[in-house]
């Protein structure tokens, strides 16, 4: 018997509930796994926080057990590459949206999907990063493939207050990058600071509509925020400088012009942490292990059980919640 947050839609009627669930049904719902996990700890991002809510078309199979994100300890494998006792991540290829997911004391996954979790970190910090985390070192390290250097100029994080944001900044201000951090949060400066951060703007400076071309300020960008937030960013990044764009918090609308990037040969990234191949995976996940400040991930992390993952959601789609937050499935 296992403990899940799981999904059901049944005549519109929605539903996300801690529920007891069999062995059996764990299997039956995940034929193509080859791997079983005894999940230790699982976490909250962005989409779970949609999902959990159903206000956003995250979920495609019901019943769904919730959670794009698990660490835990290898049960049981037919795949070579694990064996019991291994310590693993998960973070996308469809968990929580296709396939049954982590916020649950066990799930299976296919071997393919799983990454040895890097020596020096914990499950539980592992999760601390997460999904969000590990994105934002995406975002970094396709800066530095770029040509961002520390002495390019400044670098602006969108979102900052949130999981992506709060460690991007952590990430880039220990490779002695110049961070400004963009936030609605004006209480959350000295938080900001605390990551890294050398200054804060109102989100509302980027947030409107603005001039498809503006003054240069921006040798990169991390965005998690899309829209206008998104448009302005690009409008205002320096000749030849590099935009990551990851997120969609103000909306998936992208109201710009090409101006930014014929004029001034703006490069502007995607980055997509679901389907991010194994060596790139596995490439960022050691550079969190090495390069990530332990005491800054903490200062941007709250646990909670699992019961309470579902009001996090609520709160973290209604901006209430900052930097990172990790649920100890067992709690």
């Amino acid at each position: 018997m296992l403990k899940a947050i799981l999904l059901t839609r049944a005549n519109d009627q929605f539903a996300a509930k801690v529920q007891t669930l069999r062995d059996e049904e764990l299997r039956e719902n995940t034929p193509e796994a080859n791997v079983a996990v005894a999940v230790e700890y699982s976490t909250v991002n962005y989409k779970d926080a949609l999902a959990l809510s159903n206000k956003g078309p995250v979920v495609r199979k019901w019943p769904m057990v919730a959670g794009i994100d698990a660490a835990g300890t290898v049960l049981d494998s037919s795949d070579a590459r694990f064996t019991p006792g291994d310590k693993v991540v998960l973070n996308g290829w469809g968990v929580g949206e296709q396939h049954w997911g982590g916020l649950a004391q066990q799930a299976r996954f296919k071997a393919d999907w799983l990454v040895p979790l890097p020596e020096g970190l914990s499950t539980r910090q592992a999760m601390a990063i997460g999904t969000a985390g590990y994105t934002a070192m995406l975002c970094c390290l396709a800066l530095r493939e770029q040509g961002v250097e520390p002495a390019s100029g400044e670098i602006l994080v969108t979102g900052a207050s949130g999981g992506v944001g709060s460690i991007a900044i952590s990430i880039l201000s220990g490779w002695g990058y110049r961070v400004v951090a963009s936030t609605g949060k004006s209480a959350e400066a000295d938080y900001l600071s605390g990551l890294g951060a050398s200054a804060v703007i109102d989100r509302a400076e980027l947030s409107s509509p603005g001039k498809p071309l503006q003054k240069e300020r921006w040798a990169g960008v991390v965005d998690a925020v899309g829209s206008h937030t998104l448009a302005n960013a690009c409008a205002q990044t320096r000749y030849g400088g590099t935009v990551t764009a990851c997120g969609l918090a103000q909306g998936m609308d992208f109201p710009a012009t090409v101006a930014p990037f014929i004029l001034r040969g703006v490069r502007l990234i995607g980055i997509d942490s679901v389907m991010c191949p194994m060596p790139r995976r596995e490439a960022a996940w050691q550079r969190l292990a090495s390069d990530l400040d332990r005491r800054r991930l903490d200062s941007a992390t709250t646990e909670v059980g699992l019961a309470e993952a579902t009001d996090v959601a609520d709160r973290l789609l209604s901006g209430k919640v900052r930097g990172r937050v990790v649920v100890n499935v067992n709690a």
